[in-house]
């Protein structure tokens, strides 16, 4: 009987009732949306690197190490020799090992010295192993692969050279010309740090820099990128462990290493350790959001208090019929239930509509992965929140008219 009345009730004032519907859904597919974005970009910049145990650097901070190693933020204070990266490498319990060179850029896209190891055994996401659209990857000393912003900024194709300027500013002053590299394989898009890197091969980076300091060309021998001639030093090596449970005492070993300064850290820890840093702007738009539905239901509230006057008599002939004052009552907070209930149902369906034709341009554009149809269990309580906020919306003008007596309402006002 209430749910029929509320439903007629409700049908009568159908515009009043809409706005408020569409003011509540729209709040509702703001905050949903807002807190999946959140959770996708927390998990996307946590899986930034993954499968990785150890990331080893010079001595500096975990942050630094990680900034500059993974996120290509910023330069290392130092570097790490290459002896070192071939003793560790001898060792029993690493599985593997990617040696890291950083500090050149091309027009503004980061230049990363390393071997063909980094394709095989570099991930992202949940475990995802690097993918190609084209090309192949490092055969040669002077061989390119870029990601794939990079080749969507510059246009490039397989085949297009790419002349390395020392430093990593968007203005290419001390460039290497004597030797360019040329393009072999596109990487397919990540949404991490690595669409935005140029990698060639360690040894070719090594020899133009070489050539630039005695100012003459570096021969290479021919072969695989990495091969032949080693360099000197490195920016940072990635390490894959056989045990991961060894990845604490490891690090601790060569941070109290006696052959140079260094800092292994843990990325886990370290990506943790920066979204506490980097992650309050997220707590502050989830806060907007929220303060976004607030302000859709004190819509609510107000169109209910606002009819209150012109439901004088609709209150009036549910009491004369029988109804008690707290039955009067409760179809108000009915009704402020179902409209909040509609609400965040429509609203759900509206951002499962948005996702759903956004996804594939956010995956292409951002490398942002959304589920359309899935609620994640940080949804749960918001909706929760939101329903429980519509109940409580309708105490107010249920209050109001609970006072209201039967004369009140009979009573012809002049």
């Amino acid at each position: 009987m209430l749910m029929r009345i509320a439903i007629s009730s409700l049908w009568n004032r159908r515009m009043a009732a809409g706005l408020s519907l569409f003011t509540i859904a729209i709040s509702v597919a703001l905050l949903l949306g807002v807190e999946r974005i959140r959770a996708q970009t927390r998990s996307s910049f946590g899986s930034t690197i993954s499968g990785t145990d150890l990331i080893i650097g010079a001595r500096t901070g975990s942050v630094p190490l990680l900034l500059y190693s993974v996120f290509r933020i910023g330069d290392a204070s130092n570097n790490i020799s290459y002896r070192f990266y071939q003793d560790l490498s001898a060792q029993p319990q690493i599985a593997w090992s990617i040696p890291i060179s950083l500090g050149d850029a091309h027009r503004g896209f980061r230049v990363l010295g390393t071997t063909n190891a980094y394709f095989e055994h570099f991930r992202y996401g949940d475990k995802l192993p690097l993918a190609f659209v084209a090309g192949v990857k490092l055969n040669g000393n002077y061989d390119a692969v870029i990601g794939a912003e990079v080749a969507k900024s510059l246009n490039y194709h397989l085949g297009d050279a790419i002349t390395v300027a020392h430093g990593t500013g968007r203005h290419d002053l001390a460039t290497h010309n004597e030797q360019p590299f040329h393009v072999v394989g596109v990487l397919r898009r990540t949404g991490t740090p690595v669409d935005r890197t140029i990698h060639v091969g360690l040894t070719g980076i090594d020899a133009i820099h070489a050539n630039f300091q005695s100012g003459g060309r570096a021969s290479l021998p021919a072969g695989t990128a990495g091969e032949g001639a080693t360099p000197s030093t490195l920016t940072a090596i990635f390490v894959g462990l056989k045990n991961r449970a060894a990845a604490l005492g490891l690090a601790r070993q060569i941070n109290e290493y006696p052959g140079e300064p260094l800092s292994a850290i843990l990325p886990g820890l370290a990506l943790a350790q920066l979204w506490g840093i980097v992650g309050i702007a997220e707590s502050a738009l989830l806060l907007i959001a929220i303060c976004v539905v607030v302000a859709g239901l004190l819509g609510m509230i107000t169109g209910l208090v606002t009819t209150l006057s012109e439901r004088r008599r609709e209150m009036a002939i549910l009491r004369s019929v029988g109804a008690q004052p707290w039955q009067v009552g409760a179809l108000l907070v009915f009704e402020s239930s179902l409209l909040t209930l509609l609400g965040a149902l429509l609203g759900l369906l509206l951002l499962s509509v948005v996702f759903a034709s956004l996804a594939p341009w956010l995956a292409n554009a951002y490398g942002l992965y959304l589920k359309a149809f899935a609620l994640s269990p940080s949804e749960f309580p918001l909706l929760f929140g939101v329903l429980a906020s519509g109940v409580l919306a309708g105490l107010m003008p249920a209050l109001l008219a609970y006072r209201r007596t039967l004369a009140d309402g009979l009573t012809i006002r002049t």
